[in-house]
């Protein structure tokens, strides 16, 4: 595992953070496609899975092979969750959605902060579109997949949810849980639905829609998360734990990219980049942001923690705060895919500990 950790940084990192970081992400998922169409999943897999029944977890009624999950944003169009499982990880998030493809913000659009491990991104929902997706779900699948949904850009607060509507529905047959995207500072007005009126009158529709499509097709309900943002204040983040009391959903993913630039070592030239901030910088926020929800919330709901994962210390942080399951997003970028397994053999080195 060590030589694998050294190989990505010593090598494959340094060759990559040469070129264009979109570009970069959109080569890394051909030639992740590629070498899989080529058979070298099973080297994947035997590389970088864990298995082992102490790693199992069950949150939200969902039985997860390991807690190490992959944030949304990195497969947006679901169109490698199947390879990306191969690296071990015990969940993967797609999206974020919209029912209408969209472009996103003009480019250049994605930074990496060097100095600080850190990612810049101002992509603003680019996707193509909830049914593009709903294709590429129907393909079988061993992981657990997320289903992160949000709005178009030209669509007004006040029709917001006729817009989440569309990619629940889309999706419900699709995936094994939703997330509730509000908190994205990269798209003009969407933070404002993270108030306490309009969020709840978000979340109580998609309840009801949710018990609607399970009453029809005869199915489970699916567990409806929200993600949040971590510039919320200590009274915003008591009226999410109100909210989420008012509208029983399922649990919470702590936490977004920040608009934060607090402590950068890079240069304000990138630093001063507009969006979202995610890394290292992100990490002591997220987890003050998890601390803080389980314990005004006496843990009532289960807490996914995400933001600034680097190491299995930094996991092992998250779930000491609070967290049922975690998410990496930059770290696997910086670290490379023997984090995830770094991560795992970590948690269950000390669940068996315990147990002993």
């Amino acid at each position: 595992m060590l030589k694998i950790i050294t190989m990505y940084k010593i090598f494959i990192r340094p060759i990559l953070f040469l070129f264009d970081a979109e570009s970069v992400h959109h080569f890394s998922f051909r030639g992740i496609k590629v070498l899989s169409n080529l058979g070298l999943d099973r080297l994947f897999r035997k590389a970088f899975v864990l298995e082992d029944i102490n790693l199992q977890k069950e949150v939200f009624g969902l039985r997860f092979k390991n807690p190490v999950g992959l944030a949304a944003g990195f497969d947006k169009d679901a169109k490698l969750y199947n390879e990306l499982s191969d690296f071990g990880f015990g969940f993967i998030e797609i999206g974020t959605l919209t029912p209408k493809p969209q472009d996103g913000n003009p480019k250049k659009r994605l930074f990496r902060l060097l100095d600080d491990e850190g990612i810049i991104n101002r992509m603003g929902f680019n996707n193509k579109g909830v049914f593009e997706a709903v294709e590429q779900l129907k393909k079988k699948h061993n992981v657990i997949i997320g289903g992160n949904i949000g709005k178009n850009k030209f669509t007004p607060n006040d029709e917001a949810i006729r817009d989440y509507l569309i990619c629940f529905d889309a999706l419900f047959e699709h995936v094994d849980y939703f997330v509730v995207n509000v908190s994205s500072p990269n798209t003009p007005g969407l933070r404002e639905l993270q108030d306490r009126k309009p969020l709840t009158d978000l979340l109580k529709k998609l309840k009801h829609q949710n018990s609607k499509l399970s009453k029809k097709l005869q199915k489970k309900q699916k567990p409806i998360l929200l993600k949040i943002a971590p510039d919320l204040t200590d009274d915003q983040l008591l009226d999410i734990v109100r909210i989420m009391e008012d509208t029983s959903i399922d649990g919470v993913i702590a936490t977004n990219t920040t608009i934060s630039r607090k402590g950068l070592k890079s240069h304000l030239t990138i630093a001063e980049e507009k969006g979202g901030l995610s890394g290292k910088p992100l990490k002591s926020r997220s987890t003050e942001v998890i601390r803080f929800l389980a314990e005004k919330s006496n843990k009532a709901f289960p807490i996914i923690g995400v933001g600034g994962i680097h190491s299995a210390e930094d996991a092992l942080e998250k779930l000491d705060a609070g967290a049922d399951l975690i998410q990496l997003y930059t770290g696997f970028v910086y670290e490379g895919p023997a984090l995830i397994k770094k991560i795992n053999q970590a948690i269950l080195a000390r669940t068996n500990r315990v147990n002993a």
